[in-house]
């Protein structure tokens, strides 16, 4: 007897990793496992929230509320056992058009809005349409973003100074950029310079060591020591605070709410996308599995906390999730300690961030944008199909020279239509003939074509896509046979315009003189067929094509 399958209940989507993990007798060892990943993962996180934050935009503070807050919520209620919630490098952009149009009030109002969909999202169960966004996309905008956040950094990599603001749109930064390289400081590039050598040498030398804190660090003392004119966060931003601040709502006015809207949306389609992939990273570095909805929820409560406390966007960040997996964690504790510990630092060392070079934090996000780019799978994507090559290009021009939402939606469409395409030309329509070698087994000798009954066999997903090649294939019929006979047997689903083919094709038929016979049809595919008009007298149904085809053939000879 075969176990019937079934579908979660309400508690079993989610329940946050956290409950899972305390239920599987979480010990002593597990907590120090936990301790030594979440320390790991704190020391990655605190440079790199303050970089995202201040190529965001904002002061370096509001990215390191993000972690605190939102990546403890996401720990700690998420469906992932490994997700280290926070500021992501894909949020620079969104993040800093928003603050550039509607203030930081306009980027607090909009995470908190984004915070309320995702979680909407989640629990309406449409997490699982996420991931199927073609990898394409995916490929595409992650090099997209990469070559933003590359191009962000140029002026402090380089410590230029502009006659104006630094233009957001892309062509244009590089020429106002461009206009600006006679005002270059040797010193800046310097620091930066020796800020990303120091993290490709440790990474080289000792992978396991925080390469990015180390680089940071390492900049911060000499620049100091040898007082170089360089920009630090003390100098453009005052500092760090060394605390929280009190939580507050934005301004949740109707005027106020859809003027971010877009931006909100925008969050949305971007964190959900980023918190799920990350979440799929570890879990193909684990072996474990996430709940995505769950996932997604925790997301939005992270989002609107993050929000109450002026922080930034938080998202699933693929890198420290990553960290945290390979430094041992056991479970969510880890993540949920890697935001003490980042209140820890914050409390502890915030006069010290003061001296931080501006040109350092650029250089860890140069190294960031050149990681991330994924530029090996761009080069086989180019080289796999013109189909992947096109949706690749496209999403990765339009993120970089128009928008990061609208490269997501025409990618994603681009993608759909090559789906289709390829479906469709999966579709076979098949005359078995026995008389000229191509029956593959007894079952196509079957249903061997003879003069007086025809037989099809459609093979594939029969859908809109498929339907105009289908309806000329059984259009082309040479003889004027007195039955037919339509096997569904390898059809596992049919959408309406499939089902007008086929109606279509039976009236024409009757027309004819002849009687049409569909054998082999699942229940969905019947009940679909009988929905759109294939029904008697019309047609004829038969469970077995050989059966069907016996039928056929009584009748045809009935008529003769």
């Amino acid at each position: 007897m075969v176990a019937q399958s079934r579908d979660p209940s309400f508690i079993e989507l989610f329940t946050p990793k956290l409950v899972t993990v305390l239920r599987e007798r979480y010990g002593l060892a597990d907590v120090k496992a936990d301790a030594v990943a979440g320390l790991t993962v704190a020391i990655v996180a605190l440079p790199l929230s303050m970089a995202i934050a201040i190529a965001s935009g904002v002061t370096p503070d509001r990215g390191l509320y993000a972690s605190i807050v939102g990546g403890f919520i996401v720990s700690a209620l998420g469906g992932s056992r490994f997700q280290i919630g926070g500021p992501a490098g894909a949020f620079i952009v969104l993040v800093a058009a928003t603050v550039a149009q509607h203030g930081i009030d306009g980027l607090l109002l909009a995470t908190f809005l984004s915070g309320l969909m995702l979680s909407a999202v989640g629990l309406l169960r449409l997490g699982t349409f996420i991931k199927y966004i073609p990898y394409p996309v995916t490929v595409g905008f992650t090099a997209g973003i990469a070559t933003i956040i590359f191009a962000s950094q140029l002026k402090d990599l380089l410590g230029l100074t502009l006659a104006g603001p630094e233009p957001g749109p892309f062509i244009p930064k590089l020429e106002a950029l461009g206009r600006a390289l006679p005002t270059a400081s040797a010193a800046a590039i310097a620091v930066a310079a020796l800020s990303i050598g120091t993290i490709l040498l440790v990474r080289r030398l000792r992978p396991h060591w925080p390469s990015y804190l180390i680089a940071v660090a390492l900049a911060a003392v000499l620049a100091a020591v040898l007082q170089l004119p360089v920009e630090t966060i003390g100098t453009r931003f005052g500092g760090v605070p060394s605390s929280l601040p009190a939580p507050h709502l934005p301004d949740l006015s109707w005027v106020r709410i859809q003027e971010v809207l877009p931006a909100a949306l925008s969050f949305t389609l971007l964190g959900g996308i980023e918190s799920l992939l990350s979440a799929v990273v570890a879990d193909s570095m684990s072996g474990r599995r996430h709940r995505s909805n769950c996932e997604l929820v925790a997301q939005g409560l992270a989002n609107i906390a993050s929000a109450l406390f002026g922080g930034i966007c938080v998202t699933g960040t693929i890198a420290r999730t990553a960290t945290n997996v390979r430094a041992g964690a056991r479970g969510p504790v880890s993540g949920m300690l890697h935001s003490v510990f980042l209140l820890l630092f914050m409390m502890a060392a915030a006069p010290l961030a003061a001296y931080i070079p501006l040109s350092a934090l650029a250089g860890v996000l140069a190294v960031v944008a050149w990681t991330m780019a994924e530029k090996h799978q761009f080069g086989i994507l180019i080289r796999a199909s013109v189909g992947d090559a096109v949706v690749l290009l496209a999403t990765f021009g339009l993120v970089v020279f128009r928008d990061l939402t609208e490269g997501i939606l025409v990618g994603f469409g681009l993608g759909a239509l090559l789906f289709l395409h390829r479906m469709a030309q999966a579709v076979e329509v098949d005359r078995p003939d026995t008389a000229n070698g191509s029956a593959r087994a007894p079952y196509d000798a079957a249903l061997a074509t003879d003069r007086e009954v025809v037989a099809y066999r459609i093979s594939g997903a029969f859908f809109f896509g498929a339907a105009a090649g289908v309806a000329a294939a059984l259009d082309r019929i040479g003889e004027h046979p007195k039955a037919y006979v339509v096997d569904f047997s390898a059809v596992p689903v049919i959408d309406s315009t499939a089902a007008a083919t086929i109606e279509g094709f039976a009236r024409k038929a009757r027309r004819q003189g002849a009687t049409v016979t569909i054998a082999g049809a699942r229940r969905p595919i019947l009940r679909a067929l009988l929905t759109h008009g294939v029904r008697p007298p019309l047609v004829r149904f038969k469970a077995d094509p050989a059966e069907a085809l016996a039928a056929a053939r009584r009748t045809a000879a009935n008529a003769g």
